[in-house]
């Protein structure tokens, strides 16, 4: 099968990326190392439509990058319904802010500059979603600090769990980002509190939802 082709046809029989985001996604290539990181089109509404069936009120997302994912689910909210961003990398800022501000999801999006493990328990909030696509040698360290502020019944969201199919390969034993990846499906494979599963959609896409406090 050749994938090239199936990755079109299921382009073309789904939900069209809006104008704003295939200009948002085209510029993070052009002007950003690893552009490929932006969630694209197929994840992207992805994204939309479990908001729209889970219908949070308040998402945490760890990893803002271009500002692509969080506007996707800003999308699905319904009225009243916020984002809070946090990207640990300040040098972002420059190119992610402005599209975030300038798009027609703005007053839905909290984009914050800082570590999510140390400043987002600080919010004083609880979340019904959260979206993990931040450091992946620190995911284990993300994920406890998200369920301690994740309502029972809620959901997390872990992209990249796949890691391009590192986690099976051997010749990535001594990558960091590769085992923390795999450590953190270790880790949430024997966790009783929540219940998971794993999409194989691009990179790895890991659903799972808190059973208990």
């Amino acid at each position: 099968m050749n994938n090239s082709l199936l990755d079109t046809y299921i382009l073309a029989h789904i939900e069209p990326e809006p104008d704003y985001l295939y200009r948002l996604w085209r510029a993070t290539n052009i002007y950003m190392l690893h552009g490929r990181m932006a969630s694209g089109h197929l994840q992207g509404r992805l994204l939309k439509m479990l908001v729209q069936m889970i219908r949070p009120k308040r998402i945490l997302e760890v990893g803002t990058f271009s500002g692509y994912s969080a506007l996707c689910m800003a999308e699905g909210l319904e009225e009243g319904g916020k984002v809070y961003t946090f990207e640990i990398n300040d040098e972002q800022e420059d190119f992610t802010r402005p599209w975030i501000e300038g798009s027609p999801m703005a007053d839905k999006v909290e984009f914050i500059i800082g570590d999510a493990i140390k400043e987002a328990p600080k919010l004083g909030l609880e979340f019904d979603m959260a979206f993990i696509d931040g450091d992946k040698r620190t995911y284990v360290e993300t994920y406890e600090m998200v369920l301690k502020i994740l309502r029972p019944g809620g959901f997390i969201l872990a992209d990249n769990t796949l890691w391009d199919g590192h986690v099976t390969d051997p010749a990535y034993d001594r990558d960091h980002q590769t085992q923390g990846i795999r450590r953190f499906n270790d880790h949430i494979a024997q966790d009783t509190r929540v219940e998971q599963v794993i999409l194989p959609l691009r990179d790895g896409l890991t659903l799972i939802r808190k059973i208990a406090p």
